[in-house]
């Protein structure tokens, strides 16, 4: 992405922008932010949680996408990136550290893989989120990125109940293991689960289905997060055509 920010007017009283984060006091605001939605919010067990920070060595080697109020130049959502040659300093993708990526090595073209993602309480809208999804569209389009993947989180405060009703409506229109086979490290408990039992799609792993992205796998527990990470992959080539445009137009 250019140094010059994407400046979007979400509305007229909240204008946002979404940039790359230049230097360690954003680098930092975006490492607080996560700290509150996961650990805060969602209690998530992480190292260090005296800093007020969510950091890992990860962060060393990614490129981390920020949203900001213009009003306050306050970071109210973040993600962060690795594609495949930071991937390989870093010794790999996040998503390794969870799945076996059978295939990975065989994908033609670049990958950039989006982790960490989460939006302030306060602005948990969709234009924030399409404020953000516009700052990876540049991107990619820059770049020329041919994949872009990553994990979304589905609660397993309940036992695993919703991560299974969630897992039987994707398995039904978004299983597809012909670009790579996502083999989870820490397969989540098994459960017979009652045929009337429904869930709704989490937010951003909503986001991904509508995009065009396809579930590579059964989903992985982390007990850190205690969560189920759903592996998703996205080729620009079969992206919805409603959103198409906004990552491959130049």
């Amino acid at each position: 992405m250019s140094q010059a920010a994407l400046a979007l007017e979400v509305t007229q009283e909240r204008p946002l922008i979404v940039e790359m984060a230049q230097d360690q006091t954003s680098l930092r605001a975006a490492q607080a932010l996560r700290f509150q939605v996961f650990s805060e919010e969602c209690g998530a067990q992480l190292a260090n949680p005296e800093s007020g920070l969510d950091q890992d060595v990860f962060d060393l080697h990614c490129e981390h996408l920020v949203v900001r109020d213009q009003r306050t130049g306050a970071v109210v959502a973040t993600t962060r990136l690795l594609d495949s040659s930071r991937a390989r300093q870093a010794g790999g993708f996040y998503s390794e550290s969870e799945f076996q990526l059978v295939g990975l090595g065989q994908l033609r073209g670049d990958v950039l893989e989006i982790g960490r993602t989460c939006v302030h309480a306060d602005y948990r809208n969709g234009a924030t989120i399409s404020v953000l999804w516009s700052g990876i569209a540049q991107l990619m389009n820059e770049r020329h990125y041919s994949f872009l993947m990553g994990c979304a989180s589905v609660g397993m405060g309940d036992g695993g109940v919703q991560a299974h009703a969630v897992m039987q409506r994707l398995r039904e229109r978004y299983l597809c293991r012909e670009w790579l086979n996502a083999i989870p490290r820490l397969p989540i408990p098994e459960m017979d689960l009652p045929d009337n039992v429904t869930a709704q799609l989490p937010p951003l792993l909503k986001a991904y289905m509508r995009l065009g992205a396809k579930i590579c796998g059964e989903p992985c527990w982390d007990p850190e997060f205690n969560v189920a990470d759903v592996f998703i992959l996205l080729r620009r080539e079969q992206l919805c055509s409603r959103y198409a445009r906004h990552f491959k137009t130049a």
